[in-house]
């Protein structure tokens, strides 16, 4: 499938550091691009085959890596002032395509856990957690994984 490129979503390649006791994955740091301040971190997990979403946030800028398994994320934009308007971005991450996805507020987000067993994302907020400001919508209501 085709990438469409999304305004207010940025992939940024970030360092592995291979080690023979133990890998080190860098995720996030103040003079990076993405970086909008912080909040929060928190740690996610979605089985193999599952899929989370669609959620949008309102104010909130989500910085996303996954360090465990793989994950398929998908980006959706309605807004109608945006040039990019009724476009999907699609991207996989996992150890081998190791990057982080920032996503802008506004934009409609779902994720499909693609490694077997359990997979991890940790997303990193540039503001506390604050359940009113987010809009979630069922999964059919964004027709995309029917494709």
């Amino acid at each position: 499938m085709e990438q469409a490129v999304i305004k207010g979503v940025l992939l940024s390649p970030q360092k592995r550091i291979e080690n023979p006791k133990g890998d080190i994955y860098h995720a996030m740091k103040a003079s990076g691009d993405g970086f909008s301040g912080f909040g929060e971190a928190y740690f996610s997990t979605v089985h193999g085959g599952d899929i989370k979403g669609w959620k949008r946030h309102n104010r909130m800028t989500l910085n996303l890596v996954v360090p465990v398994g793989a994950i398929r994320f998908v980006i959706y934009d309605d807004r109608e002032d945006s040039a990019t308007k009724d476009q999907f971005f699609d991207v996989q991450l996992d150890a081998d395509n190791y990057q982080r996805l920032t996503v802008s507020p506004g934009l409609w987000m779902s994720f499909e856990g693609i490694g077997e067993g359990a997979n991890m994302l940790m997303n990193i907020l540039n503001e506390e957690h604050d359940p009113t400001e987010a809009d979630d919508q069922p999964l059919s209501s964004i027709s995309y994984f029917e494709r």
